[in-house]
């Protein structure tokens, strides 16, 4: 499939003023001049920032500049105490059993909408695997929350989700999470019939963004959960990253073909299907999954011992489709802060071990695979469609067992 990346419906409006963060560059979109500024406002006019800066210092500065530009109102939603009650208040689910916390791009003006996105951006990777995905991500949701509201979908609450229940597969896309998180509003969720779009994504600061302090960059929706966590100006943890998407792919009214998750899916099968006979046999697992094991509300819940095949008896290529994998999950982070990661798990490789339930290809539902190493835990399961009943609809998550939430709230 030849995908394309269109910009995001929810940005595409003009901006009638962006703020630029210091150390952060904003090109306008039409590929003119740029400029770099310290001023925390300025009367460019542009829907597409191109920031040049990754380090933690242009982060904390695009976060100082999104927490300034929001009202008093928004503040006591979106600046929250760094507890484990809010970092670990997410969900696969705009806001399911509970809210997580942080102010909704729907909520926020087109400047603040702006800052966001630029602090987005300067946080995330900026390849393929970073920032491009998110904006994908929340594309897919409105893809979803379109087709349910046509009437081609279902869902839950309404008619098109019985062909699931009647199935005996029910999709575990349901509210789950931890608990309520302090300044949400609770309950609701809004969004539609399903809660799907991507205005229902939520972005918050857990303590004071600094360089030499901790604090966490929050921001999720439905499919999406981000966290990254800061100590001492640099990055001490960038998971748990959840992601799910469905449809897994579409064409825009535009004509550009969608599938943001397509190179997880192919890494994945990829390596799951160069496992001989007998490492198919050795890596299989007892469980059959529906979803992921350790998703939102199962911080810190690893299994006490290791599953599945070591990498170890693997061959090289299959070790390197094992590192392959891996990128597709940690390239979420800031690209030098992923090639730290990547050195730590290619180093404990050999102590990793892979493990598969259900199909190989990740193409039925109940298809799943485990990566779990001494510090690294990624899983990727298919799901029936919740929206689509005749599709299939990923969901992944990768933790760290050290790292999630930097270390500071992971058990």
């Amino acid at each position: 499939m030849n995908t394309k990346i269109s910009p995001h419906r929810l940005f595409s409006r003009s901006l009638p003023g962006v703020a630029i963060a210091a150390g952060v560059l904003l090109t306008a979109a039409c590929g003119g001049s740029s400029s770099s500024t310290s001023s925390s406002s300025s009367s460019a006019s542009t829907t597409t920032a191109t920031v040049t800066q990754h380090d933690v210092a242009s982060v904390v500065t695009a976060a100082q500049a999104f927490s300034n530009s929001l009202s008093d109102d928004q503040k006591a939603t979106a600046i929250l105490e760094m507890t484990a009650q809010n970092a670990q208040a997410w969900s696969n689910l705009p806001c399911g059993q509970s809210c997580r916390g942080g102010v909704a791009f729907s909520d926020l003006e087109d400047n603040q909408l702006a800052l966001a996105k630029t602090l987005l951006q300067t946080a995330l990777g900026s390849g393929d695997t970073g920032y491009a995905r998110a904006e994908d991500l929340w594309a897919a949701d409105d893809q979803l929350n379109s087709l349910q509201a046509s009437g081609e979908g279902g869902g839950p609450g309404s008619s098109g989700s019985s062909a699931q229940a009647s199935g005996g597969t029910m999709p575990t896309d349901m509210p789950s999470g931890g608990t309520m998180p302090s300044g949400s509003a609770g309950g609701g969720g809004g969004g539609g019939q399903g809660g799907y779009g991507a205005g229902l994504y939520d972005l918050a600061l857990l303590g004071t963004p600094s360089t030499d302090g901790t604090w966490m960059l929050h921001f999720g929706g439905h499919h999406l959960g981000v966290n990254f966590t800061y100590k001492d100006g640099e990055v001490s943890g960038a998971s748990p990253y959840f992601v799910g998407i469905e449809p897994t792919t579409w064409t825009a009214d535009d004509g550009t073909e969608y599938a943001p998750l397509e190179a997880m899916q192919k890494s994945v099968a990829a390596l799951g299907t160069s496992l001989t006979t007998a490492q198919m046999k050795t890596a299989k697992l007892d469980q059959a999954f529906s979803d992921v094991l350790l998703g939102p509300g199962e911080d810190g819940n690893f299994p006490g011992a290791k599953q599945g095949i070591a990498v170890s008896k693997l061959s090289d290529d299959q070790k390197e489709l094992v590192l392959t994998a891996m990128r597709q999950w940690v390239g979420i982070a800031d690209d030098d802060t992923a090639t730290a990661m990547m050195k730590t798990y290619e180093d404990e490789l050999d102590q990793t071990y892979v493990g598969w339930s259900g199909g190989l290809e990740m193409t039925a539902h109940a298809n799943y695979l485990r990566i779990d190493g001494p510090s690294v835990w990624i899983e990727f399961v298919c799901q029936n469609g919740v929206v689509i009943s005749n599709k299939i609809h990923y969901h992944t998550i990768w933790r760290d067992h050290t790292r999630d939430y930097g270390g500071e709230f992971s058990s």
